[in-house]
């Protein structure tokens, strides 16, 4: 479990943040969403920055299990900086501990139930540092999703891939296959869980990025803040390190201008977890594990 987070306390935080998840809200929302859509983007900012004035600060957000990550050097760095944010800089990262940190795009693969979506996404983020904060921070350059989705750049959208397939098979595999309707990206990759072994990740990369997260190349607005995730740091303390000759990628388009032909490493976590984080993407005061804790700790209390 979690860093200084109890048994007892780690069990209240999950129930807590699921129990902020209704399958009639997010069926409800769907519809809304796909109206909201068509309005003025200025008019999209102000309805989902007053959102929380209606009493919830923070939505629940559940990442499945068996979330998928392929990391990838990046070989064209001047075309990868050309999607971040002003105020950013790629810097080299990898996903577990002790690896050669390298520039870096991440794929994540992943089903998430959340207060306002339910479905499957894959996300594409460079790995860069906010040269403001000096924090390691996950920059989401382009997404693909089977549910409703919000970005500051494009604002309301309603599902983008015709086929959104993350699952797993009796025999261990995971199994991705996510195409675009509306742009050329797709991934098709089947991974090999029995060849993983449990490894220590990164913990600069998963626990300081995770409260660092931005928008960059078509998702990005001028004027976004960076926002963080509020989540127990034991569900970022390992992950399933799965060998590159137990995966295999049939076909992956995303970031296919900037990124090596082949991932240099894979991870999958084969638990759910748990996240909290704001409705409207905006600045965290959370800027490392020790204030992390303190903030699942007040809100676990706040909620017994």
């Amino acid at each position: 479990m979690g860093p200084g987070i109890d048994a007892s306390a780690l069990r209240r935080f999950i129930a807590h943040t699921e129990a902020k998840v209704s399958p009639k809200d997010v069926a409800g929302l769907y519809g809304r969403a796909e109206m909201l859509a068509r309005m003025p983007m200025r008019l999209q900012e102000w309805i989902v920055s007053h959102a929380g004035a209606r009493g919830e600060e923070y939505m629940g957000f559940v990442v499945e299990p068996y979330a998928f990550f392929l990391a990838y050097e990046v070989v064209d760095p001047d075309a990868a900086a050309r999607l971040l944010p002003p105020g950013y800089r790629l810097v080299p990262a990898a996903m577990f501990a002790g690896e050669t940190p390298r520039l870096c795009a991440i794929l994540g693969a992943f089903n998430v139930h959340a207060s306002v979506f339910w479905g499957a996404r894959v996300e594409l983020y460079l790995i860069a540092e906010n040269t403001r904060t000096g924090m390691m921070t996950w920059v989401i350059c382009d997404y693909e999703s089977n549910t409703i989705n919000y970005d500051p750049g494009e604002g309301f959208s309603g599902a983008t891939a015709d086929r959104a397939v993350i699952t797993t098979s009796h025999t261990g595999e995971v199994i991705v296959d996510v195409r675009s309707d509306h742009r050329p990206n797709r991934l098709e990759v089947t991974a090999s869980l029995p060849a993983g072994a449990t490894r220590a990740l990164d913990q600069r990369l998963w626990i300081e990025g995770n409260l660092s997260v931005d928008y960059g190349g078509r998702l990005m607005h001028e004027g976004s803040e960076p926002f963080g995730l509020i989540f127990d740091p034991g569900e970022m303390a390992r992950a399933l390190h799965v060998p590159l000759e137990a995966v295999e990628v049939a076909r992956n388009t995303f970031g296919a201008a900037f990124r090596a032909d082949e991932p240099f490493e894979a991870a999958c976590f084969p638990y759910a977890q748990h996240f909290l984080t704001t409705s409207y993407p905006r600045a965290s005061a959370i800027h490392d594990e020790h204030a992390l804790v303190d903030a699942v700790r007040a809100l676990t209390e706040a909620s017994a």
